[in-house]
């Protein structure tokens, strides 16, 4: 097969197509999702894709690195980033956003965790949906800042967030904070108008800082569509960070670059206040990368999606099919498949199960709160012949309880 869109051309190595990867290819590469198992496993587990980086990144790094352009940039108005977000928030979400309130930092945990230490003081309540990105609660556990669970509930249509319990935890709690995670990790769900206008209700009643990570925004399926949180109204953008990168929708994690937006004047001071190199910043190849991928990686893109359409569906289908008592709803978003199996009352841990019986890694649910550890994580961005091996390893080892 021809390679995917805006793969990087072939070198030395071979640089396969969406469709075309092998397990040889895969474990030769430096990433830790193929390198935490032996060649009998199949790894399904950390949020990586797969798939080749697009060309038009890896030119633009491969430019860099040939001609030595890695001296210090000279940004004395902050990167190029800062406008190159604005654009991309105008043009695909109609966001007017302010390139003078964007910032650039290594990674998003390291924003989370920035803003939690300007903006709040140790016992401060955060309300935060559950489940939720385990990273997440680790640093809410570790800077002090009491969880207030927002649960993400299970019905006949899919996951629905409690606007209930967040009404509720907000109050009895006073929560200084809600941590967004839209789309869901690791439900993929994206929320409607609606769904974050209630939550935009309950920020203003409250006074709350909105801290929105929107780093999966651009792996919407159709017909879902991301709303930015702070296009919501003036408010909302009044009290409103906004977190994304393009490491997520382009497979770049490696290169950790992130951009945050702040919508309160008075925590854009803060920031601006404390000494410029105290939580470091972005590297030069970062935002080479983040160039690349956000002005040249939408042909990539395009493709990708429709190769993670294809897979959720394939997921979704051969699961309902073949272990009916696993339930799992189709992803509106990511490329992360959450599954409950909790009617089928396994004997040990589910990763273990899974692991020992069908040669599979997954994520275990309970990472993601306390409520979750009869769930598991499937990523599911990689080549179909792969994916259909997961598939079968997954439904080797749960099928059989399907008897009991």
């Amino acid at each position: 097969m021809t390679p995917a869109p805006g793969a990087p051309a072939a070198g030395h190595r071979h640089v396969p197509g969406f469709d075309d990867l092998d397990r040889d290819w895969l474990r030769n590469r430096a990433g830790v999702k193929w390198h935490r198992v032996d060649q009998t496993v199949l790894p399904a587990w950390v949020a990586d894709m797969d798939y080749p980086i697009p060309r038009a990144v890896a030119e633009a790094l491969h430019e860099a690195v040939t001609y030595g352009d890695l001296g210090y940039p000279d940004w004395p108005d902050g990167s190029p980033l800062r406008g190159l977000f604005a654009e991309r928030m105008t043009s695909r979400y109609g966001w007017e956003a302010a390139p003078s309130r964007v910032r650039e930092q290594t990674d998003l945990i390291q924003c989370l965790q920035l803003l939690l230490h300007l903006a709040t003081s140790p016992g401060d309540a955060v309300a935060v949906q559950t489940p939720n990105y385990p990273p997440f609660l680790a640093t809410l556990k570790t800077m002090r800042r009491p969880a207030v669970p927002v649960p993400m509930i299970q019905t006949d249509q899919g996951w629905r967030m409690d606007f209930a319990a967040l009404a509720d935890g907000v109050a009895r709690h006073g929560c200084k904070v809600l941590l967004l995670v839209n789309p869901h990790n690791p439900t993929g769900r994206v929320m409607t108008r609606d769904e974050l206008q209630e939550i935009a209700a309950v920020a203003r009643r409250h006074d709350m800082l909105v801290i929105s990570d929107e780093i999966h925004s651009e792996l919407s399926h159709a017909p879902h569509q991301h709303i930015p949180f702070a296009s919501l109204s003036p408010d909302a953008a009044a009290r409103t960070v906004t977190i994304t990168s393009a490491t997520k929708a382009f497979n770049l994690a490696g290169l950790r670059c992130t951009v945050t937006h702040y919508g309160p004047d008075r925590l854009l001071a803060t920031r601006d206040a404390q000494p410029p190199d105290l939580y470091g910043t972005v590297s030069t190849l970062g935002v080479i990368g983040t160039q690349a991928a956000w002005r040249h990686g939408d042909p990539w893109q395009k493709e990708l999606l429709t190769v993670l359409d294809r897979n959720r569906h394939r997921v979704h289908d051969v699961l309902r099919e073949r272990v009916p008592a696993l339930r799992h709803w189709l992803p509106e978003a990511t490329y992360l498949a959450w599954l409950d199996v909790r009617r089928l009352r396994l004997t040990e841990d589910p990763v273990q199960y899974v692991l020992r019986r069908g040669k599979v890694l997954l994520d275990g649910g309970e990472p993601f709160g306390p409520e979750s550890g009869g769930y598991l994580r499937l990523n599911f961005a990689t080549s179909a012949r792969v994916l259909d091996e997961v598939l079968d390893g997954v439904v080797t080892a749960l099928a059989p309880r399907q008897e009991r």
